[in-house]
């Protein structure tokens, strides 16, 4: 640890501390009679109004892929990276309807996972299941990735060892977030994503006002990237799309869209808002952030124009192109402010990592732990299988980090985007429909996660040389069907959870008909089954006080 920014630090780690202390105060901030029951602790009670979800899905969703993973793929790869804009456009009109049925179905039964929604609607325990192994594993890189965002500042500020000690204070900022969650449950990242978001803003009205005019204006800054990527070999990168990136874009962005929502942790902030008006109201406010991540966005450009160059990891020997925006930060603002910029970009790591890990605990709690070991388990039980869980949940994510190497840090959502996908007949489609046969569901799962793992498995690393897990993006000529390559040679790339879930729908329908036609019996018959029209959830909803 050479050469660290002590002014940096220091602020840093004042603000640090601020939010760990809000973190601990949370507990008590709207709390019910105890936190020892899964909605208080997993859903907070169930009563967030339309600021506290705002705030709460902003912290959820915008995260370390917005502040680093999309400006050092911008920096890197030029429009590609522009993908993550239309994805959280389109994103809330999409998911409008399926976010208020699944809320009014939830409420209603007592769900707190859509793996309880897939075990009341199909009566099958296994489907259940499996859905909630792939929420837990799909989170688990989204998680390592808000670690990668926090381990990017800290390099930046100096703090670059290598060994155990030059991870200790990430280890360290790693155990204060797990003590926290362990404490406050939901309550602690929703209460810590105001001072967040508000640093967010500050951060990004001023980089994005003072940089430029520093810079020599927009157009200069235009032109400085484009000049780097005309001397690049690659034929993929450059600041507008071109026919070889042009259908990866695409599908990179309706992928991304289908996928947010099915996150677990998505889900759980939907299912802590009090009431359908307030995720009305949030689906319309929530395109502000957008806004943010298109800035955030250019900052990777802006970096070129500032001839940044990334930190060099002292344990790979290789530049890290997560350090592009905290660089850029260390080397336009004064040491003051920079301080803040980490602080924002560290504290935006954590309150995601906090909700995710919370979300993945419940999925255990909910439908492994209380559905296969102890079906008796108590509300107490039940809340403190989920504190632990929440602990060990982001072990895993460290895993993640150790064993997956990918060309870009935002790879690691994607990846566990591509699993995520294969969950979306069974949640999300049957919202709408219980046609789909539980056997059909399941056996397109395996197809989906199946071909969908072979596949980023199959993709290299070009700037590591390693073999696998190298992204998300397969070229379409290196598609292969049990041996056949239906379009060899072309070099259009496509994002491999959207092949996987077109696998998976496909399958999913095949053995649909086949079990219809054989009359297999599916959990539930027609007058048992649960039906979830809007008009009953109003009706339920009324009857219980819940408007």
């Amino acid at each position: 640890m050479t050469n660290i920014q002590w002014p940096e630090l220091i602020i840093f780690t004042i603000l640090f501390a601020v939010v760990t202390v809000l973190g601990f105060v949370a507990s008590r901030w709207k709390a019910g009679n105890t936190l020892d029951h899964l909605d208080e602790w997993g859903l907070g009670g169930r009563k967030f109004g339309s600021w506290i979800t705002w705030f709460l899905l902003g912290g959820d969703l915008y995260t370390a892929y917005t502040f680093v993973a999309v400006p050092a793929l911008m920096f890197s790869a030029g429009a590609m990276g522009l993908f993550a804009l239309p994805y959280t456009i389109i994103v809330y009109p999409i998911v409008l309807m399926p976010a208020l049925r699944m809320w009014s179905v939830s409420r209603v039964r007592g769900y707190v996972t859509p793996a309880d929604f897939v075990r009341g609607r199909f009566g099958s325990p296994t489907l259940a299941l499996l859905i909630a192994i792939t929420g837990i594993v799909a989170t688990m890189p989204y998680i390592a990735l808000q670690l990668v965002g926090l381990e990017a500042v800290l390099r930046t500020m100096g703090i670059n060892g290598s060994g155990i000690v030059g991870h200790l204070p990430l280890l360290v900022a790693f155990i204060i977030l797990a003590v926290y969650t362990y404490q406050s449950g939901l309550r602690a990242p929703a209460l810590i994503a105001f001072v967040k978001d508000i640093l967010i803003y500050l951060v990004i009205i001023v980089a994005i006002i003072y940089l430029p005019s520093k810079l020599g204006g927009w157009s200069a800054i235009f032109d400085a990237a484009d000049a780097k990527f005309d001397k690049t070999p690659s034929p993929a990168d450059g600041i507008l799309l071109n026919t070889n990136n042009q259908l990866q874009y695409a599908t990179l962005a309706l992928g991304s869209a289908l996928a947010l929502f099915l996150y677990p942790h998505s889900l759980t902030s939907v299912l802590a808002s009090r009431g359908r008006s307030v995720i009305k109201r949030n689906m319309v406010a929530l395109p502000a952030y957008s806004l943010v991540l298109g800035l955030l966005a250019l900052l990777g450009y802006v970096a070129i124009s500032a001839s940044v160059s990334p930190i060099t990891n002292n344990a790979t020997g290789k530049p890290d192109t997560n350090t592009v925006v905290p660089v850029l930060f260390d080397s336009q603002f004064s040491s003051w402010f920079a301080g803040i910029a980490f602080a924002a970009i560290g504290i935006g790591a954590l309150v995601p990592a906090a909700i995710m890990s919370i979300a993945a605990a419940n999925l255990w709690t909910r439908n492994i732990y209380k559905e296969y070991i102890k079906k008796n388990a108590t509300p107490g039980e039940e809340a403190k299988q989920a504190k632990l869980a929440s602990l060990i949940v982001k072990f895993g994510a460290v895993a993640f980090i150790l064993f997956i190497d990918p060309q870009f840090s935002i790879d690691l959502q994607l990846i566990g985007g591509v699993l995520i996908l294969q969950t979306l007949p069974a949640v999300a489609i049957s919202l709408y429909t219980r046609w789909f046969h539980r056997w059909g569901l399941i056996a397109g799962w395996v197809v989906g996660i199946g071909w969908g793992l072979i596949m980023l498995y199959n993709i290299p690393n070009p700037a590591t040389g390693k073999a696998h897990f190298g992204g998300s993006a397969l070229k379409l000529g290196d598609l292969s069907i049990f041996g056949w390559h239906p379009l060899s040679g072309s070099q259009l790339q496509i994002y491999v959870g959207f092949v996987a879930l077109i696998a998976n729908l496909l399958v999913a329908v095949i053995f649909t008909v086949i079990a219809r036609q054989m009359k297999v019996f599916n959990g539930t018959d027609d007058t048992e089954a649960e039906d979830y029209h809007a008009d009953e959830h109003d009706k339920d909803l009324r009857e219980i006080g819940v408007h």
